[in-house]
C-alpha cells in the first residue's frame, strides 16, 4: 500500500513551493483586475484588412488623448481587422472625440461594442466577491461539520477542507497575478466565477476523501488514525484520478479550440481542477492526521507527538 499520510510534510512542502511565489507575486504587484472590478470601458472596433492600425498606434490614440494607457488585444478575422480595447473610463463627450481620432487615424471602422462600468460598480463587484468567497467559506465548513457529526471531532473535517480550499484560491490567484504581470492577463467576472467553480472542485474531493475515513473508522477500528486515513485515500484514488482526468480532457478540449475570454475562462478551471485533487489527496487528508496527532507540539519542541488509535 502506498504510504501517503506517511510523506505528508513531503506534500505539504511541494505546496508551500508552489503557492508561496504566487503569494509574494500578489504583494509585490498585486492582481490585474479588469473594468469588472475597477471601472472603465471597452471599446470593441472592427478596421478595413488595408488600414494602418495596430496595438500600438491605438495606443498612441488614447494617450494623444491624455487616457492612461489603455490594454489592447487584437482577435482573429479572416477579412478584417479587430480590437479589443480597454481602457479608463470614457464619458459620452469623450468617445465622441475618440471615435473622431480614430477615423482620422485609421479610416472608417465598425464598432461592435462600447461597454462602460462606473468605478462604484467596480468597488461593489469586488466586494461582492470577497463576500460570495467568504460565505462559500462558512457554508461548506458548516455543512461537513454537520455531515460528520457522528465521528469525534467533526469540526475538523470542516476546517481542513477549508485549509485545502484555501491553498487551491491561493494558488490560482497567486498564480494570477503572475500571468497578469508577463502576458497583461486581468481578472474579470469569469475568472471569479471559475475560482468558485474551483472551491467546488476542490471540496467534492475533499469530502469523498473524508467519508471513506469515516466508513473505514467503524471498520478498522482499533488501527492507528494515521493508518486509517492512509487506507482511505489509497481506496478513494482511482477514483479521484479518474473522475477529475475525464474532466481535465474536456477543458483541454475547450482550451485548445477557444480563444479570448473564453480560453482564459478555461485555463483557470484547469489550473483549479489540478490544483484541487491534488489538495484533496496530499493535503486534505494529511492535515487531519496532523490535528490528530498534535504535531505542532513537536514542531515548537513541547513534547513528541502521541499518535492514538
Amino acid at each position: 500500500m502506498f504510504d501517503i499520510i506517511g510523506k505528508r510534510y513531503l506534500y505539504f512542502a511541494i505546496s508551500l513551493i508552489v503557492v508561496i511565489p504566487g503569494i509574494i507575486a500578489m504583494a509585490l504587484w498585486g492582481i490585474p483586475r479588469s473594468i469588472d472590478f475597477t471601472g472603465g470601458t471597452v471599446y470593441d472596433v472592427v478596421f478595413a484588412a488595408d488600414a494602418p492600425v495596430s496595438e500600438e498606434a491605438l495606443r498612441q490614440v488614447y494617450l494623444a488623448l491624455e487616457y492612461p494607457e489603455p490594454h489592447v488585444v487584437e482577435a482573429e478575422m479572416e477579412d478584417r481587422q479587430r480590437f479589443q480595447i480597454r481602457s479608463a473610463e470614457v464619458s459620452p463627450e469623450g468617445k465622441t472625440a475618440l471615435d473622431a481620432a480614430l477615423r482620422a487615424e485609421f479610416g472608417e471602422y465598425e464598432e461592435l461594442s462600447f461597454a462602460a462600468a462606473g468605478s462604484s460598480v467596480g468597488r461593489q463587484v469586488t466586494r461582492n466577491a470577497a463576500i460570495a468567497v467568504a460565505l462559500a467559506a462558512l457554508a461548506i465548513c458548516g455543512y461537513l461539520t454537520i455531515m460528520f457529526r457522528n465521528v469525534s471531532n467533526p469540526l475538523r473535517y470542516g476546517v481542513c477542507a477549508i485549509a485545502a480550499m484555501l491553498h487551491d484560491v491561493l494558488l490560482v490567484l497567486g498564480l494570477a497575478a503572475i500571468v497578469g504581470r508577463f502576458l497583461g492577463w486581468e481578472v474579470d467576472a469569469l475568472f471569479l466565477t471559475a475560482l468558485l467553480t474551483v472551491i467546488g472542485f476542490s471540496v467534492h474531493d475533499s469530502i469523498v476523501v473524508f467519508d471513506r475515513i469515516r466508513e473505514n473508522s467503524g471498520k478498522m477500528r482499533g488501527h492507528a488514525y494515521e493508518r486509517i486515513v492512509n487506507a482511505s485515500v489509497v481506496q478513494t484514488l482511482d477514483r479521484s484520478i479518474n473522475t477529475q482526468l475525464t474532466a481535465l480532457f474536456t477543458l483541454v478540449s475547450i482550451f485548445v479550440f477557444s480563444e479570448g475570454q473564453l480560453q482564459r475562462f478555461v485555463f483557470w478551471m484547469i489550473i483549479g481542477l489540478i490544483s484541487g485533487t491534488y489538495s484533496s489527496i496530499f493535503n486534505a487528508a494529511p492535515l487531519l492526521v496532523v490535528w490528530h496527532n498534535r504535531e505542532w507540539e513537536r514542531w515548537f519542541g513541547a513534547r513528541p507527538a502521541q499518535s492514538t488509535t
